[in-house]
């Protein structure tokens, strides 16, 4: 995306109009007027930004590339654009006038600008850390805190709403910054740039400033960490693809939103697989007399693995309302990662459809915040009333074989 967003300033011609990068890049190589001198001169800076980088050049391969770019324009001639004329001083701080009257309008898209801004800043911090070989990462409490400071500042100075920007982030980083001064030296060089430079960074092509941000965006591609992802398994390649289009196609933001929906239905997906209903025969691993054993035969363990919730809850209500020509049903929950409201209900379910067949249900490892939803939802109301919840599974398996010696003795 930083790249494409540089194709107008290579090619020298006017940004047509669009509303994402990939269709202004489209329309860009049909405009008339392509300046072949500046697409030299813009391939040429990202070529020598990418040897230099490769080669591990001391000096930033940017501060090269710009420099050796604007010399060749002022000695050669060449007819290219450049950065032009820049404002010599700064704009003295007020306090800018809002009607009350009018403040509520702007209320909504205040939101917004915040919220985007916010995910802006935050996604150029990650990638900053995913660049950076220091092992000091960004704090996201304290790049929004900062940020909010600098908006409210700007304002003072008549400036706009401003966010963490991921292609001036990413040169930043090439260019071997690893710390927070770098951010600080920027700010005092664009000053430096302002009072005293101004006539001289004016004469740098845009072209040059394009290839350098087409350069960086190529350095940017972990080309390792791109074929771990695609062959690591479908649903994470499908979420790798599809997030990289919609932010070619779209935007950023979107594809965002994109692809964490995307992300968040192949974990769903991936929790339904991964939860089951497993049928036991615990008699096996207990030392068991004949008499025993027979009354095992009016006993059934479940085990429940996985997450129980609204995603999976009507597999286990399926499943263990079927059960049927035994007296007790055993329900171990230690091995439930997690359950919900819909999970819990499904539960409560399962027991009164079991009752309807006089069929009794023991509950057996329920984690406390598991058993805090369960009373929540009523599910446990049949269940606490009888003390039919267990810790230990001999406990659960002692005290079905006497519910069955009464129940078997009582239909004598």
């Amino acid at each position: 995306m930083i790249a494409l967003q540089q194709i107008p300033l290579l090619l020298d011609v006017a940004k047509p109009a669009g509303s994402n990068a990939a269709q202004v890049a489209w329309h860009t190589f049909s405009v008339q007027g392509i300046n072949r001198t500046a697409v030299f001169l813009g391939l040429g800076s990202a070529f020598l930004v990418i040897l230099l980088s490769t080669l591990g050049s001391k000096i930033p391969p940017s501060i090269v590339a710009v420099v050796s770019g604007t010399l060749l324009v002022q000695f050669s001639g060449f007819d290219v654009a450049c950065i032009g004329s820049l404002p010599r001083s700064l704009p003295f701080p007020h306090l800018p006038h809002l009607d009350p009257s009018v403040a509520s309008d702007f209320f909504s898209a205040a939101l917004a600008v915040t919220a985007l801004g916010a995910i802006e800043s935050l996604l150029s911090a990650r990638v900053a850390d995913g660049m950076a070989d220091s092992s000091s990462k960004s704090d996201p409490d304290r790049e929004l805190f900062g940020q909010g400071l600098g908006t409210v500042a700007a304002s003072l100075m008549g400036g706009m709403p401003a966010t963490g920007a991921i292609a001036r982030t990413a040169v930043n980083v090439r260019s071997g910054a690893r710390t927070r001064l770098a951010s600080i030296f920027h700010s005092l060089f664009l000053l430096l740039v302002v009072l005293f430079l101004a006539p001289i960074v004016g004469q740098i092509p845009t072209s040059v400033l394009a290839g350098i941000l087409i350069g960086t965006a190529f350095r940017m591609i972990d080309f390792g960490n791109v074929r771990s992802v695609l062959r690591s398994t479908r649903s994470d390649a499908a979420v790798f693809l599809v997030t990289a289009f919609v932010t070619v196609a779209l935007d950023l933001i979107i594809a965002v939103e994109v692809g964490l929906l995307l992300a968040g239905v192949m974990a769903l997906r991936h929790l339904v697989h991964s939860s089951s209903v497993e049928l036991e025969d615990v008699s096996e691993h207990l030392d068991l007399d004949e008499g025993h054993r027979l009354l095992h035969e009016h006993i059934v363990t479940y085990r429940l693995d996985g997450a129980l919730f609204f995603g999976d809850a009507h597999l286990f209500l399926h499943h263990l309302t079927q059960v049927s020509g035994v007296k007790v049903v055993v329900l171990r929950m230690g091995s439930l990662t997690s359950i919900d409201a819909s999970g819990a209900q499904a539960v409560g379910e399962i027991i009164r459809e079991l009752h309807k067949k006089r069929i009794d249900v023991f509950l057996q490892g329920v984690f406390p915040a598991q058993r805090q939803i369960l009373e929540r939802s009523n599910a446990l109301r049949a269940v606490t009333a009888d003390h039919h919840i267990f810790e230990d599974l001999s406990d659960a398996l002692a005290h079905a074989r006497s519910h069955v010696r009464r129940t078997l003795h009582s239909e004598k």
